[in-house]
């Protein structure tokens, strides 16, 4: 990630928007730059300040979330994308994907979850939030149809599914309990849990389960 990461927020909700800049004012690597009230607005202080990173709702007016992405990128190419929204139906998390988006969180995840999807798409990945449905993304990656069988995977919780995506991005027990606020034994216990229920051995199989199932896309 680089050193300080300037971020645009596009909110059309002020309370929300106000929210957001509060939680991000206790990370010193990151610099709001910007904010806009609509798409257009959006894509108009891309355009000029040309950040490192855009916080982007869906719903907004005079050009929604959807149609600013592509705005975004053509006005400013660099620019990742982290999609913050309520809609978690197929369609949407598809289509912000082929427009060219970086991430895709729902506005029900807590602060922990924020930083850790901006902090992995500032660092090259994509991000797509564990309480979207597995099966919509793994549809949308292996452009097929799923059928509605559960799998170990499925029953796996959100927090578990943050800690696979920590695992599979090479992060260290250490650093995955202080990026989630949590114990290094309850990081290892969450690790020993995980493998056991995946029946997997190593990280490089739950790496490769991980691209698989969205939460890391290569």
């Amino acid at each position: 990630m680089v050193e300080t990461a300037r971020l645009i927020i596009a909110e059309d909700h002020t309370l929300v928007r106000q929210g957001i800049k509060a939680i991000l004012a206790m990370y010193s690597e990151i610099e709001i730059v910007g904010e806009a009230e609509d798409g257009r607005s959006a894509v108009k202080c891309a355009a000029e300040l040309k950040p490192d990173l855009v916080l982007l709702d869906l719903s907004m007016p005079n050009m929604n979330g959807t149609e600013a992405i592509s705005e975004i990128k053509r006005v400013s190419p660099e620019t990742r994308i982290l999609i913050i929204t309520v809609h978690k139906e197929d369609e949407h998390v598809i289509r912000a994907f082929q427009e060219g988006a970086n991430g895709y969180l729902l506005k029900y995840a807590c602060h922990e979850e924020l930083i850790i999807a901006i902090r992995s798409i500032l660092q090259g990945h994509n991000y797509i939030s564990p309480r979207v449905s597995g099966i919509v993304i793994e549809g949308y990656l292996k452009g097929g149809c799923q059928t509605g069988l559960k799998t170990a995977w499925d029953h796996l919780t959100a927090r578990e599914r943050e800690i696979i995506k920590l695992i599979a991005e090479g992060h260290r027990n250490k650093d995955i309990a202080k990026i989630l606020f949590i114990s290094l034994g309850t990081v290892r216990t969450h690790r020993a849990n995980l493998m056991k229920k995946l029946e997997i051995h190593n990280v490089s199989e739950l790496t490769t389960l991980a691209i698989e199932k969205g939460l890391i896309v290569q």
